[in-house]
């Protein structure tokens, strides 16, 4: 995401069992997360010095994240920069957030909650534009027929978060 550089002020790791997670923070909160590489490789991310808020956002980032990888409710979410996204976007966003682990809803779903029940393919392209993954649960959404579609993070991360939330997919 090329915005991501403008609106960074901080980038911290998120160490987990399955790879390093990097956390983006603006002055608004948690503004972008990545997956981590494909290929084991060092972090070039240094955790820099940080302000005391960004420190809480992050705990609570990182906290977040375990607990979503653990197929938990995500609980106290840092607050979320969205303001990358178009409004269209974000009501996209906020609407997967809805969605509770263990569940799924398909674009399709997605399309009528927000009030545009002919636009299931934007809501897909809002999916894939996810600044947030994991925080805003683009995993939980399916394509028509409870099939995978796409996911930013790679289609094995999708399988692989759904499994853990016991949601079992083609």
């Amino acid at each position: 995401m090329n915005s991501k550089a403008a609106i960074s002020l901080v980038e911290l790791t998120v160490p987990t069992n399955v790879g390093t997670f990097i956390a983006h923070y603006s002055a608004k909160g948690l503004a972008c997360l990545d997956f981590p590489p494909a290929r084991k490789q060092p972090s070039k991310v240094s955790n820099q010095k940080t302000s005391a808020q960004v420190r809480r956002w992050h705990r609570a980032t990182v906290a977040v994240v375990k607990r979503t990888l653990a197929g938990r409710t995500a609980g106290a979410q840092p607050p979320l920069d969205l303001s990358g996204g178009t409004e269209f976007q974000r009501k996209v966003w906020n609407a997967m957030k809805k969605i509770r682990v263990g569940r799924t809803q398909s674009y399709g779903e997605i399309a009528r909650a927000i009030g545009k029940p002919k636009a299931v393919r934007a809501v897909g392209g809002a999916c894939g534009a996810n600044p947030i993954p994991v925080l805003i649960p683009c995993h939980r959404v399916l394509a028509a027929n409870h099939k995978l579609g796409g996911f930013s993070g790679g289609l094995d991360w999708k399988r692989q978060l759904l499994a853990r939330e016991g949601v079992n997919v083609s």
